[in-house]
Order: C-alpha cells, then sequence, then structure tokens
C-alpha cells in the first residue's frame, strides 16, 4: 500500500470511530432523558425571570398612600 492509502483509511476509521462514539453519546443521553430535563431547566429559568419582573412591575405601580390606607413604609 502506498502513503495516500494509508492515510485515506486512516482517516475513515477515525470519522467511524468517532461517529461511534458521538452518536453513543447522544444515545446514553437520550435514554437517560437529557433533551426533556435540558428544556424543563430552561423553562424554569424563564419561570424565574418572568416571576421577578412582574414582582418588580406589581412593586413599582403600587400606589405609597390609598387615602388613610398607607401602602409601603418609607424610611427616611
Amino acid at each position: 500500500m502506498d502513503l495516500q492509502k494509508i492515510a485515506t483509511y486512516s482517516s475513515a476509521a477515525a470519522v467511524v470511530g468517532t461517529g461511534a462514539i458521538v452518536g453513543g453519546g447522544q444515545v446514553i443521553d437520550n435514554i437517560n432523558d437529557g433533551p426533556a430535563k435540558r428544556q424543563e431547566a430552561q423553562i424554569e429559568q424563564i419561570r424565574q425571570v418572568v416571576a421577578e419582573e412582574v414582582f418588580i412591575q406589581l412593586k413599582n405601580a403600587w400606589p405609597e398612600t390609598s387615602g388613610p390606607v398607607k401602602g409601603t413604609i418609607l424610611k427616611q
């Protein structure tokens, strides 16, 4: 065999081997329900951000006083 064929076959074997490793990792990830776990984590982060923003908006919109009823306590 000449050097070119050896290099070609070696490269092909490396690509097939790498594909098997990557594919195996994906199979294990799917068995462990990895995509669903990542999606649930992303949804939880979005919920947390939305909850913080809603709280801030409610706090800013709440009046300081409402007639004789007092809203937030002013610290001086």
